[in-house]
């Protein structure tokens, strides 16, 4: 897992698997799953991170979660 955390834009993403960007599926303005060309998951991407996080409908929401926590961004399930 890679985590790129770019407080100037106030976004995060997380990197599951190095593989090539295929296509995304965004959950809604602030939420975005990229997945690779197999249908694989490759990374999430979440912004107005400053404001809190929704995780309901995120993959791997334990791990995306626990990043999350240690970073100090607040968790809304």
């Amino acid at each position: 897992m890679e985590i790129t955390h770019d407080k100037k834009i106030d976004a995060i993403y997380i990197r599951f698997k190095d593989i090539p960007y295929s296509y995304g599926h965004d959950l809604d303005e602030e939420r975005r799953i990229d997945y690779g060309a197999n249908g694989e998951l490759r990374g999430v991407e979440l912004h107005c991170i400053s404001k809190g996080v929704i995780t309901d409908d995120l993959p791997h929401r334990a791990e995306i979660e626990r990043v999350l926590d240690d970073r100090g961004i607040r968790i809304y399930a």
